[in-house]
């Protein structure tokens, strides 16, 4: 496929389309999760040309990983494919403690690699910040996991600008995946220009707003999960961003796509960012996320898109 892209600095070179898989095995943050749906999900996302799948170890703690690795093992595909995968979270007397000291990395590494099936992890992302360990030490043991072989990029996600450039103090950051979209545009204030400065790679999650942002929300639809009690579900802040999306839907109907798509080209547009990794729950959802490639916005759609939302 020509249309591939580089992860900022890095040699991964992916589809700009992937897949945040915490909807695999992520059974702690969905109830209900059909692990055969998943593993169809999984094979029908790389027969479709997906090569980039974003996990974490608190997606199931460990069980997405797992997953992962057992569908990459049946296809025989590892080398065509680039994992991403997040840690710092350890159980401690059943509760959930963020520790990103040099040797839990090096052990959380090393235990991702074996859930993942693999020698390798293409990117791996110190997850959260913790209290105590001084950025630029947990980047240095990633930077020797990476001499070392064991990760080819380096990773940070939920850092603040002010850890981001701690981090980075010796250059080694890769990619910075944080919150992100046409509803939360924060990064852009001071984030986006030091990842360009520096030629970090910015990968937003929550790029649909958890569902918002993919048009598939009316006045009527109420919410008994923790969108609840988020403040652009509520009231007059639900029907204004109702009424931002039917714009979206004008601009998808002309070129006869859906919302989603628009809003995955116009993140795509943003000289911050190469990829986007949307989530899905179904094999049906991965396919029409990878039709975002046909969607061609202009210049003038973009900026309409941008004042809209601004």
């Amino acid at each position: 496929m020509s249309n591939k892209v580089r992860i900022g600095r890095t040699d991964l070179v992916v589809n700009p389309i992937g897949l945040g898989a915490n909807a695999i095995g992520g059974h702690n943050l969905y109830p209900g999760i059909d692990e055969q749906i998943n593993r169809e999900l999984l094979q029908t996302a790389i027969k479709e040309g997906l090569d980039y799948i974003d996990t974490a170890f608190t997606y199931g703690m460990g069980r997405s990983e797992e997953i992962i690795g057992e569908v990459m093992k049946v296809m025989g595909n590892r080398q065509q494919m680039v994992i991403a995968t997040k840690g710092t979270q350890k159980l401690v007397n059943g509760e959930t403690i963020v520790d990103n000291s040099p040797e839990f990395l090096r052990e959380t590494v090393d235990a991702s690699l074996k859930r993942l099936q693999t020698d390798y992890i293409d990117l791996f992302y110190i997850h959260f910040p913790d209290e105590k360990t001084p950025k630029y030490e947990a980047v240095g043991a990633l930077k020797e996991l990476k001499d070392a072989g064991k990760i080819r990029a380096i990773g940070v996600s939920n850092f603040s600008l002010e850890q981001l450039k701690e981090a980075n103090q010796d250059g080694y950051v890769d990619v910075l995946q944080g919150h992100y979209n046409l509803l939360n545009r924060q990064p852009e204030n001071g984030l986006f220009p030091y990842t360009l400065e520096h030629n970090i790679s910015f990968v937003p999650y929550f790029p649909f707003a958890s569902g918002l942002l993919a048009g598939k929300y009316t006045k009527e639809t109420t919410f008994n999960d923790f969108r609840a009690n988020m403040p652009h579900f509520q009231g007059e802040a639900f029907e204004q961003n109702l009424q931002k999306v039917e714009t979206l839907k004008e601009i998808a109907n002309t070129k006869q796509t859906e919302v989603s798509n628009i809003v995955l080209a116009w993140y795509l547009a943003q000289p911050s960012i190469d990829t986007v990794i949307p989530g899905a729950k179904k094999p049906e959802q991965v396919i029409q996320n990878l039709k975002t490639l046909e969607v061609q916005l202009s210049k003038e759609e973009i900026e309409t898109i941008d004042r809209i939302f601004s």
